[in-house]
């Protein structure tokens, strides 16, 4: 049965919506696919459902391929198996937390690797059961701080994830492999251009852990990659700490005037006139800077932490969110400092912080008790420019594990272009994407925590490993979106398009109707799906949301029929073709490959 759009629960619009930031988002609002609920929340109409329940295929048929079998769990959670992890916590504010009438504590799944791991617990208990991997595909919740792009950060949101069961570590490379090789093929179907890169496990825990990003230029992720193959997360690129230095022949620190030097800039410019070195000029990457945050742990407690980093660098906001999960890392207000006298804005060394034996040259009364962290290029013997705790005044030749030293290193300056690629080989270049799948080898923290212990084939008891492997599929939707529109509207690729062809009867006779409507009963008859604009508007207006709505094939079916043809255009290239209605069936069929 062919569909009219006539009859179809669809308006296009003409103008973008006020809260769309980026094409996807703009486009498939306006080509009436989605429409918004609530801040990250969208409903989805006839045409969406459609593209997402394409996708929902793919990934279904790709996973039934490896041997997963799928579950469904509820997506309304009780507390009790989530604080046995401890992630009723470690989620924070993220999560969607409820109470019943009865006052017993409930949440909204923002993802389920708890009550997959309770289930097999339930129902196996040997080695013989296993390997097992459960998949399924679900709405999740997460309470997002900042809801935005439409699709791409909601707080509603459509995902595969599953979860395999293995014996031993070597049954969980054998599954994780398995499942990587699903990922690569589900992304070629989607016909997205993506990389693979090593990723931050978070929340999730876990060691191994690679992401799928579809590379955009609108995409939230940074990642930078080598000419040699090398490419990570930019939340997960380690820096490779340089040699410690001998710091023999570099004399005492000492306290110099700096006045109105509250930039980086300025401080070495007047380095360089006050008190120039012999060998080359100051510059910002010899200057040890020190931001502080104040850190809140989930459970609420908080406490400042000081960033030691060199001042050609900035503290990538990302990077630090990354290292110091489930914590939060916020910037200090005036009246953190208020309270802290011994942190002097713009002027913070390490002789106010707690173990900084640089006090001593400073007379410094007692350091601060603040957590101090540097970057992995402060090393032993380094000298640096630093701040000397008072207003417009710096310390020189303060060396690190001379003059002062951390509690710690905390990898999280900023990554840039040309920065040399952690395994050597070759300068980063960085470039953005969307995140559409994570894969996990999760190994036992869940079933520790759980207690999933099955029995080995020598009788006794050992601990199941696990690995979980996600798949966005409302984000694959937008992503596709992102990656095929135009300035005119949406451009499926045909795997994933509501329909193969859309029919447009352009004209007032009836004969071209009538015309419009044989065309598209005899195609969808040959399997072809057809939409049919079967509406009583103007050509101008049916072109128009033809192209919004973005079917790869439209067939105008107007002015030509008086010589027997229609006009066939593919909405990717743009090409027009005009065919012989008596052959117009045959031709399609062969274009949508039916």
């Amino acid at each position: 049965m062919i569909t009219r759009l006539s009859q179809l629960f669809v308006r296009t619009l003409r103008e973008d919506p006020a809260d769309a930031e980026v094409p996807s988002h703009r486009w498939l609002v306006r080509a009436g696919y989605i429409r918004r609920a609530a801040p990250g929340i969208y409903s989805w109409l006839p045409l969406g459902l459609r593209v997402l329940q394409q996708v929902e295929q793919i990934v279904r048929e790709e996973m039934d391929a490896i041997g997963a079998q799928e579950v469904r769990f509820p997506a309304l959670l009780p507390r009790e198996p989530y604080e046995a992890t401890n992630r009723w916590t470690e989620y924070g504010a993220t999560l969607f937390r409820l109470s019943d009438r009865k006052g017993a504590d409930y949440l909204l799944g923002p993802t389920h690797e708890e009550m997959f791991t309770l289930l097999v617990k339930d129902l196996y208990s040997s080695y013989k059961d296993l390997p097992l991997s459960l998949y399924q595909i679900q709405t999740k919740y997460r309470d997002e701080a900042r809801p935005r792009a439409g699709l791409l950060r909601g707080r509603e949101f459509v995902m595969k994830d599953s979860y395999s069961f293995d014996v031993d570590d070597a049954g969980l490379e054998a599954s994780y492999q398995a499942h990587r090789q699903a990922y690569i093929r589900i992304f070629d179907r989607l016909g997205l251009e993506y990389v693979i890169v090593k990723a931050m496990s978070g929340a999730m825990g876990g060691s191994a852990s690679e992401e799928f990003l579809a590379v955009s230029p609108t995409g939230e992720d940074t990642f930078v990659r080598s000419p040699a193959g090398y490419a990570a997360n930019v939340e997960a690129v380690q820096i490779s700490a340089p040699p410690a230095q001998d710091a023999s022949g570099i004399g005492p620190a000492r306290t110099v005037d700096t006045p109105n030097t509250g930039t980086i800039v300025e401080l070495v410019d007047i380095a360089n006139a006050q008190f120039p070195r012999p060998d080359r000029a100051w510059t910002a990457a010899d200057t040890l800077k020190n931001v502080v945050f104040t850190l809140v742990q989930p459970d609420g407690r908080s406490e400042l932490l000081v960033v030691g980093l060199p001042g050609d660098r900035e503290v990538d906001p990302k990077r630090l969110e990354a290292a110091l999960a489930p914590a939060e890392a916020t910037p200090v207000t005036e009246e953190d400092f208020a309270a802290n006298p011994g942190l002097v804005r713009g002027y913070i060394g390490p002789a106010a912080l707690d173990g900084g034996p640089a006090r001593s040259y400073l007379g410094v009364e007692g350091p601060l008790k603040v957590r101090y962290l540097t970057d992995p290029r402060v090393v032993q013997g380094t000298a640096w420019i630093t701040g000397a705790n008072v207003v417009d005044t710096h310390a020189v030749d303060v060396v690190c594990g001379r003059d002062f030293t951390s509690d710690g290193v905390l990898d999280v300056a900023e990554v840039r272009d040309g920065d040399p690629a952690p395994d050597g080989s070759g300068p980063l270049s960085l470039a953005r994407g969307i995140e559409m799948g994570h894969i996990f080898q999760l190994g036992r923290k869940y079933a520790d925590a759980l207690g999933l212990k099955v029995l080995d084939e020598n009788g006794k008891l050992v601990t199941v490993t696990m690995g979980s492997y996600g798949v966005g599929v409302s984000r694959a939707v937008a992503a596709v979106a992102e990656a095929t529109c135009d300035d005119r509207g949406l451009a499926w690729p045909r795997a994933l398009a509501p329909f193969d062809v859309q029919v447009l009867a352009t004209g007032k006779g009836e004969e071209i109707l009538d015309a419009a409507t044989k065309l598209a009963e005899e195609l969808d008859a040959r399997g072809v799906r057809v939409l049919l604009d079967d509406r009583k508007a103007s050509p101008g207006v049916k072109f128009t949301d033809a192209e919004i709505m973005g079917m790869p094939t439209s067939v105008v079916v107007g002015r030509g029929l008086a010589e027997g043809l229609v006009e066939v255009r593919d909405r990717a290239s743009g090409e027009r073709t005009g065919v012989p209605l008596a052959n117009a069936v045959d031709y399609l069929v062969a274009v949508a490959g039916r």
